[in-house]
Formats: C-alpha cells, structure tokens, sequence
C-alpha cells in the first residue's frame, strides 16, 4: 500500500480522489503543509472525511532540524542533545528520552495526526542527512535511549517507527541526494547498528522504516528492495512481526529500481508493506503500480492508528506536561550555549 503526499494547507479535487483508491493507506504530512493547529485539524479532518476514518495520517516529528510542525508546538531538541546528556547522567537522560517522547506524540495526538516517523536509531557516526538526529555513536547508548523513547510514545498513544534499517549512521553519502555504499560486513553491521532495532524490537515497537543504503557484502540491492535484508534478517533473524515501510521513492538512492512504478513494486516484492510517496507529482504513477491493492488496512498497518487522544485544551490543562515541556525544552538552552 502506499502513503502519499500532498500539495498544501487543503486538499484538491484530484487528492481526494487518491484519498479513495484501495492502494492508499494515508497521508505523510510536510511543512507545506501546515500553516496553524486550527488548521491542521481542519485538514486531518478533511483527509478522513474523503478516504475513510482508517486511512492513517503521519508526519516526521523528530525534534532539532527535523520538526514540521513548529509555531504552536513545542519546540523539541534533537536527539543528539539526549545523547550527550547521557555522557552526564544517564539516568536523566533515559527520563528526557521518555519525555520528549511523550510531549511530542501527545501534541500530534490532540492535532488528529496518528504517528511520526520516529525515533531514529541510526548511529551518531557521520552521516550528513542524519548528524544530531541520532541518539549516540555508542550502540549500546542508543539503544537505552531508543527503547525509552519507544516507551514514551506508547504512553502518548502513538506507534513507533525505527528507522533507518539496518544503520544509515555509518555511510557518509546522503540518499535524498545520491547513491549509498556502505561496504562493512554483516557480522559488523550486526554488532553495531542492529542492536538498536533488535533491543527496540524487543520492545513491541509498531514499525520499522528501510534504508535507501546498499551494502553489497549482503545484497546487491537497496535494503529497501532487499527480500535479504526484509525477511531474512529482520523478520526472520530479529522476529520483527510489524510493518515494513520505505523510505521516500523520490529520493535519489531509491532511482536504483528504475520508474516510479517499478520502485512501488520493488519494494512491495521485497517485503514491504507501505510505500511512501511523499510528493504529489509521482502519485498518480504510484497508484498505477498498485491497481492490485485490496480495500481496508492489513493489521500491521491498522496497529499504526494512534489511540484516542485528548483535545489540545485538556492536555495543556495537565500539570505534567508543564513540567515535561519544560525539562526538555531547556535542553535546547544547552545546545545554544555548546
């Protein structure tokens, strides 16, 4: 199935005919998207309205460089700040992981958004597109961090996504832009950057996002396209039972499959589960390659809906959350004055 863009604040007449295909499963929400919270909900609304309650409706809302939605929501930190603070005091660290969590995802909650695409437990070692959106260098670090900020997405009503499969922390070259090689072997790309999705996993997260990456010492192929990498090691060797979700077709590093359909299709034959499809002018492509589709959400992507949430009133009435935004807010004091 696919989740696709669209283009501004409203819906056109042609997105809410995508909206009502059986191959498309939601809607993945830009900065273009968003001018206030009286309008987002307007257009969650909007977007439901035209495909059905079940269609799901996400957004990256890491924190730091990463946060579609600012005026009106909390400004978060990067997860880089987390993992510096760990080399401090762990245990606060662990407890802000949690926090952040749970601020971010109860506010996208109380807007009508189901999920973000978080966290990342890529490895803090270099890469341009991730830089201080990891957690840590340390994979035992990031994991700690990842499972607690796993936890305070369950506590905010929202499924987690790890991304991005199997370790995108590692390879210098940035996939929105180009081809990416990492060259290590398997047995170091599993001591290192699989152990924070294996100890994630373990954790009951909902969702795991590929990486645009090839790592030729396992497969030729993009991970995203690799059945190697889909169902042998993360389904079969790490017992991961959720959904499998691509990274976006447009990105440079995913052109490797050839046309806009044959991406849609390589990456459903791998083993994925959703397809994101995040800007407009590829959609109706996209929607050609998934004619096939059955109606209604498999379970695996049905868990992703977010749980009931409060309205926007009763979660800034919450005592808890004044002390939450506060703790992790001050935290992008620290990284001013680094």
């Amino acid at each position: 199935m696919l989740m696709i863009g669209v283009a501004g604040l409203q819906l056109t007449e042609p997105e809410q005919r995508w909206l009502r295909a059986p191959g498309v499963a939601g809607v993945l929400l830009f900065s273009r998207n968003y001018q206030s919270r009286a309008q987002l909900i307007a257009l969650c609304e909007a977007i439901r309205e035209a495909g059905g309650d079940e269609l799901l409706i996400a957004v990256d809302q890491e924190g730091g460089p990463v946060q579609r939605f600012r005026d009106g929501f909390t400004r978060l930190p990067p997860l880089a700040a987390i993992g510096a603070l760990h080399d401090r005091d762990p245990a606060e660290a662990i407890r802000l992981a949690e926090e952040h969590a749970w601020v971010m995802a109860s506010e996208l909650r109380a807007s009508g958004v189901d999920f973000s695409f978080a966290p990342v437990v890529d490895l803090a070692r270099g890469n341009a597109a991730i830089g201080r959106r990891a957690f840590h260098a340390d994979p035992a670090v990031t994991a700690e961090l990842a499972q607690a900020y796993v936890r305070g997405m369950h506590l905010g009503g929202m499924a987690a996504v790890l991304k991005h499969f199997p370790g995108h922390g590692s390879v210098a070259a940035d996939t929105h832009k180009a081809a990416a090689i990492d060259p290590r072997p398997l047995e170091l790309i599993r001591r290192d950057d699989l152990l924070p999705f294996a100890e994630c996993i373990e954790a009951r997260v909902e969702a795991v996002m590929m990486a645009h990456v090839t790592y030729p010492a396992v497969d030729a192929r993009p991970a995203g396209y690799s059945n190697i990498w889909i169902e042998q090691i993360l389904r079969g060797e790490l017992g991961f039972a959720g959904a499998v979700i691509s990274d976006d077709i447009s990105m440079a590093a995913a052109g490797a499959a050839g046309s806009v359909g044959e991406r849609v299709r390589a990456h459903l034959d791998a083993g994925c589960d959703l397809v994101l499809a995040c800007f407009p002018d590829v959609v109706e492509a996209a929607l050609a390659a998934v004619t096939d589709s059955a109606p209604g959400l498999p379970p695996a992507l049905a868990a992703m809906r977010g749980a009931l949430g409060p309205s926007w009133a009763s979660l800034t009435d919450n005592p808890q959350r004044e002390r939450f935004v506060a703790r992790v807010t001050a935290l992008n004091a620290d990284q001013e004055s680094a």
